[in-house]
This record gives structure tokens, sequence and C-alpha cells, in this order.
């Protein structure tokens, strides 16, 4: 999208010394994309903790049952066949 505006000097230049821009335009993308992916970040930190995650034992409990249940199938099957 083609769109004119007036960016201070000293801010472009700043911008194309951090990013090692060789041109304003790709300053501007890249300020634009640093911006971006800083508030993603940030909107990801904000929802710490209101996620329900399983604890590592919840995890580990469920392994053992699934390793259970399949040796169970196993056997079912097995037998089922003879």
């Amino acid at each position: 999208m083609k769109t004119t505006i007036d960016i201070p000097d000293k801010a472009l230049a700043d911008a194309m010394r951090y990013t090692g821009a060789k041109t304003k335009r790709e300053a501007v993308v890249k300020a634009l994309e640093g911006f971006n992916r800083r508030q993603r970040v940030e909107d990801l930190v904000a929802s710490f903790g209101t996620w329900d995650i399983a604890t590592n034992d919840e995890i580990e409990a469920g392994d053992l049952a699934e390793i259970a249940e399949r040796k169970g199938e196993t056997k079912t099957r097995a037998t089922s066949k003879r």
C-alpha cells in the first residue's frame, strides 16, 4: 500500500541504523514488523495464567493410562484372533 508520511529524519536514521536497513522503506517495514512482534509477545505474556494447562503429573498419568489401555487392546485383539 502506498502511503505518504512525514517521518522525522532522526527517527528514520535511527531505524535504519538499528535495523541495518539499506533503504528508508526497508527500515520502516522492519520497524513495523518489530513493533508488531513485540505487541504479539506482550499479548501472549498478558494471557499467561489464564490457560488451564495440565500439570506434568497429570500428563504422565494420562500417558500411563493410555499405555495400559493399549496393552489391554492388544491382548483383546490377540485373544479374538484365536
